[in-house]
């Protein structure tokens, strides 16, 4: 029975029923919680009684669940609902391969790519140990914007990594005998599929060459008059030869897909991976070279041939030389030339367990692609590889670094790191020191040919500008407070190198836009409404980040004016719905890099000091900087509530009643709280008068909020004295960077700084008794935990060994627990009873899941954890697990489709 439109299933609205098979109906829905669209797939009520397709049903979202991959169907929920089980999914707008054959061959580019993007999307699950076993053209999905999705894994058959072993049974193959109903299933069965056997991911490869061949010829390659026939096709018979049905079939296209379709296992590709190399390989060399690689693959390694006429063989391999000069001058030429080649695009694989922090950057002339990576043995640095190589390699001197951008010759690369912003020779040697920054939370910096680097130095900053071979940097940008603004962000220089484009963060994200701004000018011009970073394509196109697909628009540089209309180029392009920066990079002769994915979830878990977990006491959300009250009976937290607004808000939750109350309402980012001793009061920082300022609010949610301080400077992470009297806090100034103030709660309440030197100081917490204050500095290079006297005497204490951060305090000041650029929890055992304070060896407790690490422990709205006054329970904002192998996806010559 179909669901009505408007019923709810969890935080799913239903819209209208958009479909139906054999695994149940799919509808369109409203995600409510994170404002999207999906897709629904409900298996009606009346067949959950009905075990085996239940148990198909529940493993088709596992399956597809287990992947996180650009060319399979992105799986986001699996639930239940008055007895019917659901899957939620990404909703995808196209057709079907089915639909889009219909009887009519492909033009071999067009299979090819297509065939390139599902061969990549089978690699990645068989490296997860799934095999597919129903790919069929129903089965490939076609977007709007020519991206490739495999669906369907209800018969997906998952094994261990070595496929020796199933951790399901279900069958092998669905054979119905009424004409008319196999021909989309018998069909492209591999013969151990049709014969009952153990298959492997060989067999997905038979499908696959299937699928190929019905591409390029228009036509099945086994069909029979019933199923009995056409399995007997696929077990003795070979479909007619591509080039009797398509004379424009190149020869090493169709021993490729015959390849595929050998009725031996032993015959076939062995990977998906090595498939798509070939696919590649054949993409990247002219048709006409065709007859050459015939030639070439014919000549026997051994013999006759070999031995009597060597010079056969060195011309033939000279011929094909010369037939790949054309694709590979094609690609590298001069950057400003417009590319005229086929539209390819392949994946950029990470070491396994390797976290990517920061969005993939390409090099201007397109030849390298530069990214953060934190790897399993958790050294964190910038990452490069060569598009002409399959190597990454670490680049010397980056620890730490973080928004790297490249000089216009595509040789160096600046970035941030350690309080500074550095530049590196990509070829290797020492990094140099540009400038100072005055906080890790940077908001990127683009280089212009003259030499000049712009860049914002915080999100709640404007833009500044410095040379590129150092010196101090001068602000170009004032951010407009009066207007509702936030901070710039995100600058991109333009081809003339006097105009940039740049993000003015509003108060309110949805309202936030990129502007167009002119160096030596307070001239600024507004372009598009948009809360994204944004880039400049040649030969005339924005580009950014709308919702989660990645967009383009016309765009012409000379006249600074839009010139038609957005269109869509790649769907779930990850992009921080905080700051706006969006993970996609742009080069001037047409290579595209993106990373997909949505914003990475976390929940609030306690944990006992062994690293055990205790329990969650949120559902799956995004929350940072948690704050137990004085009595241990709630926390406050800052909490990202996407159905309402996409800036973030204090909340407060009752942990003997489970509740949440939202604390703040106004539609500025609000974050970082802090209880007063007493717990009447929350502590927080907020946007909404366009500076980082401090507020307080009654914690029962009565009252308005009041200003604390005047100073426009911004503010993070304020804590109160035990007694009362004092508020500790963070400030940015633009001379000494980041420091630590003290705001007197009664007299005069005139600030005074109490940690103030040329680094960056952070963090800052007293001690139970109030004579000590703990916090967080960079003046070794790296962020590291200090305790010093409070009031201040010019005495302080290394904590920390190896790098710290957010440090915190056991109820009775004897121990002192902060956070490593690994991840793990550490505690000190401490001794203030003295004038000298006494600190014993760091110890680990365990580690944490959290979101980033390295340079991110030490940003000042960070805040991953909070301690019960015995300091036998934590409370961590523990993120969700992060996939074993993650990927960046590279398109060659994005532009082709456009043309198409």
């Amino acid at each position: 029975m179909s669901i009505v439109p408007g019923t709810k299933l969890g935080r799913y609205e239903i819209r209208l029923k958009i479909g139906a098979g054999g695994m149940g109906e799919v509808y369109r829905a409203r995600d409510t919680q994170l404002g999207r669209d999906v897709a629904i797939k409900v298996l009606p009520s009346t067949f959950s009684v009905d075990h085996d397709r239940l148990r198909r049903f529940e493993q088709e979202a596992c399956a597809a669940g287990a992947l996180n991959h650009p060319n399979i169907l992105v799986v986001h929920d699996i639930n239940a609902h008055d007895g019917a089980s659901y899957v939620v999914s990404e909703l995808l707008e196209g057709e079907t391969l089915r639909k889009r054959i219909s009887g009519t061959p492909l033009g071999q580019r067009r299979a090819i790519d297509y065939a390139l993007q599902i061969a990549n999307g089978l690699a990645a699950a068989h490296e997860k140990g799934i095999i597919h076993r129903d790919l069929k053209p129903d089965n490939i999905f076609i977007t709007n914007d020519g991206r490739v999705k495999i669906l369907d894994f209800g018969l997906a058959k998952l094994t261990q990594a070595d496929g020796e072993q199933a951790q399901t049974d279900v069958p092998t193959r669905r054979v119905d005998t009424d004409s008319g109903v196999v021909m989309g299933t018998v069909g492209y069965m591999s013969p151990e599929q049709v014969r009952g056997q153990k298959v492997d991911q060989r067999s997905d490869i038979f499908s696959f060459g299937a699928i190929l061949y019905e591409m390029l010829s228009g036509r099945r390659a086994f069909h029979g008059q019933s199923a009995a026939d056409t399995m007997s096709a696929v077990l003795k018979e070979d479909p007619s030869e591509l080039s009797d049905t398509n004379k424009t079939v190149s020869p090493a296209l169709e021993r490729l897909v015959n390849h595929c379709l050998e009725k031996n296992p032993e015959g076939r590709f062995h990977s998906a991976r090595d498939l798509a190399f070939a696919l590649e390989t054949i993409a990247g060399v002219p048709t006409t070279s065709d007859q050459t690689l015939t030639a070439v693959t014919a000549v026997p390694a051994r013999g006759w041939t070999s031995r009597k006429f060597p010079w056969l063989i060195a011309a033939a391999l000279g011929v094909l030389l010369l037939g790949t000069v054309p694709f590979i001058w094609n690609y590298f030429r001069p950057a400003r030339q417009v590319q005229t080649a086929e539209q390819s695009r392949f994946i950029v694989s990470l070491p396994d367990k390797a976290v990517t922090i920061g969005p993939p950057v390409v090099s201007p002339n397109g030849r390298w692609i530069v990214f953060r990576l934190n790897t399993e043995d958790r050294r964190e640095l910038l990452w490069a590889r060569a598009l002409n190589s399959l190597e990454l390699q670490p680049i010397s001197g980056t620890e730490g670094g973080a928004q790297p951008f490249f000089s216009p010759d595509s040789r160096s690369i600046a970035f941030f790191a350690g309080g500074k912003l550095k530049r590196v020779d990509i070829s290797g040697g020492p990094p140099q020191n540009i400038c100072d920054v005055p906080t890790p939370n940077n908001a990127g910096g683009t280089w212009n040919n003259n030499g000049l680097i712009l860049f914002a130095q915080a999100p709640t900053d404007g833009l500044y500008r410095v040379s590129a071979a150092g010196g101090t940097p001068v602000r170009i940008t004032e951010v407009d407070a009066s207007h509702d603004e936030v901070g710039h962000a995100w600058p991109y220089f333009l081809p003339d190198g006097r105009h940039f484009l740049y993000l003015v963060r509003n108060t309110q994200p949805e309202k936030s836009a990129v502007y167009i701004g002119l160096l030596d000018s307070k001239e600024t011009k507004r372009l598009v409404q948009v809360h994204s970073s944004m880039a400049f394509a040649r030969p005339g196109y924005l580009l950014f980040v709308r919702d989660d697909t990645l967009m383009a628009q016309p765009f012409d540089a000379e006249r600074l004016e839009l010139t038609g209309e957005q269109f869509a180029l790649a769907e779930q392009t990850s992009r921080n719905p905080v700051n706006g920066r969006a993970f996609f990079s742009v080069s001037d002769n047409g290579v595209l890099v993106v990373r997909t994915g949505e914003l990475v979830l976390n929940k609030l878990i306690w944990f006992d000091r062994t690293g055990k977990q205790l329990g969650a006491i949120t559902k799956e959300g995004t929350y940072n900087a948690p704050a137990l009250s004085p009595d241990e009976k709630k926390v406050a937290v800052r909490r990202l509530d996407f159905q309402a607004t996409l800036a973030a808000d204090i909340w407060v939750i009752d942990l003997e009643r489970g509740t949440e109350t939202r604390l703040t309402f106004d539609p500025a980012t609000d974050s970082m709280p802090g209880w007063s001793p007493d717990g009447n009061w929350i502590t927080f920082v907020s946007t909404r008068e366009g500076s980082t300022r401090l507020y307080q609010k009654r914690a029962n949610g009565s009252g308005a909020e009041e200003t604390l301080g005047t100073s426009e400077q911004a503010k993070a992470s304020p804590d109160w004295s035990h007694d009362g009297k004092f508020l500790l806090y963070g400030q940015m100034n633009p001379g000494t960077i980041w420091d630590l103030f003290v705001l007197p709660l009664s007299g005069d309440r005139k600030p005074q700084p109490v940690v103030q030197t040329n680094f960056v100081e952070i963090h800052g917490r007293f001690s139970p008794d109030g004579r000590w204050i703990a916090y967080s500095s960079n003046e070794s290079g790296q962020f590291q935990v200090y305790v010093q006297s409070f009031p201040p005497s010019g005495s302080k204490w290394p904590i920390s060994i190896d790098g710290g951060a957010q440090p915190r305090w056991r109820g009775d000041g004897r121990e002192l627990y902060y956070f490593t650029p690994d991840r793990k929890l550490m505690g000190v055992e401490v001794n203030g009873g003295s004038d000298k304070f006494q600190v014993g060896e760091p110890k680990p407790l365990f580690e944490l899941r959290v979101r980033g690490a390295g340079i991110d422990v030490g940003f000042p709205g960070s805040g991953y954890y909070t301690v019960t006054r015995d300091g036998k329970r934590f409370l961590v904002a523990s993120s969700a697990e992060v996939p074993e192998k993650q990927e960046i996806t590279v398109i060659l010559n994005w532009l082709t489709r456009l043309n198409q």
